[in-house]
């Protein structure tokens, strides 16, 4: 929305400064874009006088002129017919930029004759598209600035133009006169009244007017005979170049005017082009519409049209028809004034592609009580520049009914947007917007199709009070501490299993929550519960079973781009069904190519399932999760069945780690190895204590003692059986159990028998209370030696 200063001053009455106006707007939710100020480019050019002219030596249409200037008297050669002693100039000196031909000024030679500077004509600066002559001012001094002469003598040539940004919601504020009431409201100036004087027709409307479609609830017209048609005035003309609109014609003018003056659009059909009756009716399929804009359309069956009886003249609330449009020679003229429907108008423009002004306005919604009285307005002014007389209004239909009231609780004001305004103060300014209140009712006006609620009349309040006199206020501490967490534990656990994951190197990677049918079926998903009806492409069809999917993926992308080694992780859900609550809350890291750069003093090694191993064990760790937990490999079919553990407690399965299936690795295009780890979160069994800190420490001073254990066993049996059992002889002396050796192979069965392998334990004694003597030290080894047989069929090895 664009206006000028002036023009704002039309309907508000206010010594406020610019600055002044362009903050209150901006803070009153009328965001100022820019402000245009034509001085701008004008500063530099002075007041001068010709004071003798006479013919250029070598050109009869050149003369060459002395010029009494601020600095001077200075030769200017000039090409202008008016050119002539005694008349007073707008001078551009050498070093001046001038707009109007996109050109700096330097001395130089215009055939022969030397020339400091330029007299320059009002197109030349901008002013207007006159090009005959250069500027004669009738008043002024050598050496006045030009700007301040305008200022004085035309100030709508001077005039600061505002540009402001209008949200959706806000369709008063596409008239200036609305733009008025709010700087009014906020205390800037006096809102100026608005008379609106019915024009009393002298005759019957020739044009009878019939209503057909319940998407135009109001139509107004009438005929005004006898105009004359020619160019508008200069102060019209001025007020609608300063917006950016191209002045046509007087009666086109004066729609273009109240368009943006009062945000009442208006349309003029010429009256000896109409045939016959007009009808307001939907459109029929196979219709078409020679525009204003010199466009033809086909219109679809359901859109608004004003047609006679030789067809279509107008697009209702969107544009008007070349046919009937009014030019120079129009002498009788049919006005227009109508309420459409937001909707209809906004799925019709959006089909035909038109924007015009007056579509951005009715799909916005415009005061629809405001069309009679628009209607007079715009009849006296065209009476008042064109002449002629106007015949009765004719009306179809009626004013929709916009009455609407909701009551005003003043305290709502304070518990809403927690600022303190006085009740009389919110009355009154409810009142200046146009608000009618009675007792504790707010009666909306109709120019206001936003207030919906009273929580809306808080906020027109609040915005004219100001926001920016909201203060800060700490929330009230009811009970002295430390206050109750926010965060579930569930969701405290995210947040530390993210960090932590984050700590040990990976990089966070936020995938969709929905991959292909493939992908899903490859990770025990697919089902149709978890089918999405409208994907938003076929690669996102359905819920992930998985984090796992994701990141693969991601991982194959960037190894397409040259990232071989990667550390990828996700916390997210992975979904069991498509109902809520089946789901389930994930943490899962993905290891690819090496575990270091290559350079002189790193290991380089390819990762492998003892790293996936570890980084589980240290996230569940972190979690809250036991010490001891069992190790099994019922994995998944994703996961590679001899590289890859299940870590749980009893049925309960808290993580999965190990390398990723060879089949899913080039099913996924990823050059492994790859290893990875899946930590159920919610799984993982929460204290049955509840501390806000860690269990104290506990130390032993007296000496811990080390045996080593080295069974033969089969070839079957796993490591981690024998290290349960070997911990499970003593859990009060037995502070822990780690395997240091493991031989196995042909050489191993040459000397233990066939399928056999031996493994090496060491299980570390802690005592708490006493030093342990040698026979209680050979009474727990016994203990383990007798558990791991026990558990394993092994022997200490010879």
């Amino acid at each position: 929305m664009k206006f000028t200063l002036s023009w704002l001053k039309t309907h508000l009455d206010t010594q406020a400064s610019l600055d002044d106006i362009v903050y209150a707007l901006t803070d009153l939710g009328l965001e100022v874009e820019g402000i245009s100020d034509p001085t701008a480019k004008l500063k530099s050019f002075t007041l001068a006088k010709v004071v003798h002219a006479e013919q250029h030596p070598d050109a009869d249409r050149l003369r060459v002129c002395r010029v009494q200037t601020d600095e001077g008297e200075k030769q200017i050669v000039c090409g202008a017919p008016n050119a002539r002693e005694g008349i007073t100039v707008v001078l551009c000196k050498p070093g001046d930029y001038v707009p109007g031909i996109d050109t700096t000024l330097g001395i130089g030679k215009i055939r022969g004759v030397e020339s400091h500077g330029m007299m320059a004509s009002e197109r030349e600066l901008e002013l207007s598209e006159e090009h005959d002559g250069i500027i004669e001012l009738p008043s002024g001094e050598v050496g006045d600035r030009f700007v301040d002469w305008l200022a004085a003598n035309r100030p709508a040539q001077v005039d600061p133009m505002i540009h402001i940004k209008i949200t959706p919601n806000r369709p008063d504020a596409l008239g200036v006169r609305g733009i008025a009431r709010d700087l009014a409201a906020r205390g800037l100036g006096t809102l100026r009244p608005l008379a609106v004087t019915p024009v009393p027709g002298t005759f019957t409307n020739p044009v009878n007017l019939r209503l057909e479609t319940p998407a135009c609830p109001l139509f107004a017209g009438r005929v005004i005979r006898n105009v004359t048609n020619g160019p508008s005035p200069a102060w019209l003309q001025a007020r609608l170049r300063a917006i950016g609109l191209r002045p046509i014609s007087t009666l086109v003018d004066i729609t273009n005017l109240f368009t943006f003056d009062l945000n009442r659009p208006l349309h003029v059909f010429d009256a000896a082009k109409v045939q016959g009756d007009l009808v307001v009716r939907a459109a029929r399929e196979g219709e078409e519409l020679l525009a204003l804009d010199g466009k033809t359309y086909a219109l679809r069956e359901g859109m608004v049209v004003i047609a006679d009886d030789a067809g279509i003249e107008s697009l209702g609330g969107i544009m008007g028809g070349e046919t009937s449009g009014c030019t120079e020679t129009t002498t009788d003229v049919y006005l227009e004034a109508a309420y459409f429907d937001p909707i209809t108008t906004a799925t019709t423009g959006r089909a035909l592609k038109i924007n015009s002004d007056a579509r951005y306005r009715f799909e916005r919604g415009i005061d629809p009580a405001f069309t009679l009285d628009g209607m007079e307005l715009a009849t006296r002014m065209i009476l008042d520049l064109c002449g002629g007389e106007a015949s009765e209004v004719q009306v179809a239909g009626a004013v929709p009914d916009t009455a609407r009231a909701y009551r005003l609780d003043t305290d709502r004001v304070v518990s809403l947007v927690g600022m303190d305004i006085p009740a009389d103060e919110q009355r009154a300014t409810l009142t200046a917007l146009g608000f009618r209140l009675e007792g504790d009712m707010a009666h909306v006006p109709s120019w206001r199709p936003d207030v919906l609620g009273e929580a809306d009349l808080v906020e027109e309040i609040a915005r004219v009070a100001s926001l920016t006199k909201l203060q800060g206020t700490p929330l009230p501490r009811n009970q002295p501490g430390v206050p109750r967490p926010i965060l579930t534990p569930l969701q405290q656990r995210e947040r530390a299993a993210r960090r932590m994951i984050a700590g040990l190197g990976y990089n966070e990677c936020v995938t969709y929550s929905f991959i292909n049918a493939a992908d899903a079926a490859m990770f025990g998903g697919g089902q149709d519960a978890v089918r999405v009806e409208n994907p938003i492409s076929s690669e996102m069809t359905h819920l992930r079973p998985d984090l796992l999917p994701g990141l693969l993926r991601a991982a194959a992308r960037n190894q397409a781009r040259g990232f071989a080694d990667l550390a990828l992780f996700e916390v997210g859900p992975a979904f069991t069904g498509g109902e809520p609550g089946e789901q389930v809350l994930q943490a899962t890291g993905l290891l690819v190519g090496a575990s270091a750069q290559r350079d002189t003093f790193a290991s380089r090694r390819l990762v492998d399932v003892y790293d996936a191993k570890s980084d589980a064990e240290a996230v569940l760790a972190t979690l809250g999760a036991p010490a001891k937990v069992q190790v099994s490999r019922k994995v998944a079919s994703w996961w590679h069945p001899g590289r890859s553990g299940v870590i749980g407690l009893g049925p309960n399965m808290l993580a999965t780690f190990g390398e990723v299936h060879p089949r899913v690795l080039q099913a996924m295009d990823v050059k492994g190895p790859a290893v990875a780890f899946t930590i159920q979160i919610a799984a993982i069994p929460y204290p049955k204590v509840k501390t806000p800190t860690r269990a104290a420490l506990k130390l032993s001073d007296l000496q811990a003692v080390d045996r080593d254990f080295a069974f033969v066993v089969d070839n079957r049996i796993e490591a981690l059986t024998l290290v349960n059992a070997a911990a499970g002889a003593d859990k009060v002396l037995i502070e822990s159990v780690r395997v240091f050796d493991q031989f196995t192979g042909e050489k191993a069965e040459s000397q233990m028998g066939a399928g056999k392998k031996s493994i090496a334990l060491t299980v570390r004694l802690q005592p708490t209370d006493k030093t342990l003597t040698e026979a209680e030290i050979e009474a727990v080894s016994a203990k383990v030696v007798e558990k791991v047989a026990k558990a394993t069929g092994g022997t200490l090895r010879a």
